[in-house]
């Protein structure tokens, strides 16, 4: 006779299976902060290969009147041509913000989360690509700019992504959203209420 000491197995569910079962959510919000950075780090790319072919030497285009245009820059400073002639500190401070970034990968936990830090890796790897491979050298690299802000400013794709994705995060913590998801606010509130309804 089998002495039964516990709970018996289920065919269907072999041992370790809740383990599985926590990591597929796991890997969804894995992929949702990989391929964020991947798709915005391609398309950066690819729109300044384009911009540096089909905008070399034009004077610009417009595209919504003077509110929005095309005109190819090379920036030395910061996105959106902030902080010209310190471009070593620039590149080191974006070497700082993406080691940071992945450095917090692991306690991800919300797709939302990693769709906020996808974006600003992928928009951090796309302009620190510039500074170590474009002229004049590693470091000192040039950021290809091309989307005119009315004059005001000339940005890329990765300075899109950048703002997008520090907007998203601010919303997340100001709707007091954890890394994992949760709301600490409304379980605190769905606890005293349920104490109020013993009582």
């Amino acid at each position: 006779m089998q002495e039964h000491t516990g709970a018996p197995l289920s065919a269907t569910q072999p041992p370790g299976d809740g383990d599985v079962t926590r990591t597929r959510p796991r890997a969804r919000v894995l992929a949702w902060y990989v391929i964020a950075a991947v798709v915005v780090l391609v398309v950066d790319q690819a729109s300044k290969v384009w911009a540096l072919t089909a905008l070399e030497g034009e004077p610009g285009v417009s595209l919504v009147g003077d509110l929005l245009g095309l005109r190819l820059i090379r920036n030395s400073g910061a996105a959106f041509s902030i902080g010209d002639s310190m471009t070593w500190v620039m590149t080191l401070v974006a070497i700082v913000v993406t080691l940071a970034i992945l450095a917090v990968a692991p306690r991800i936990g919300s797709a939302r989360w990693g769709l906020a830090l996808g974006l600003l890796l992928g928009g951090s790897l796309g302009n620190l690509f510039d500074r170590f491979f474009r002229e004049p050298g590693p470091l000192e690299g040039h950021v290809v700019d091309f989307i005119d802000y009315g004059g005001l400013f000339v940005g890329n794709v990765a300075d899109i992504a950048i703002v997008g994705g520090a907007l998203l995060l601010l919303w997340l913590v100001f709707t007091n959203t954890g890394m994992d998801g949760s709301h600490p606010q409304h379980a605190a509130d769905r606890r005293h209420a349920k104490e109020d309804t013993d009582e």
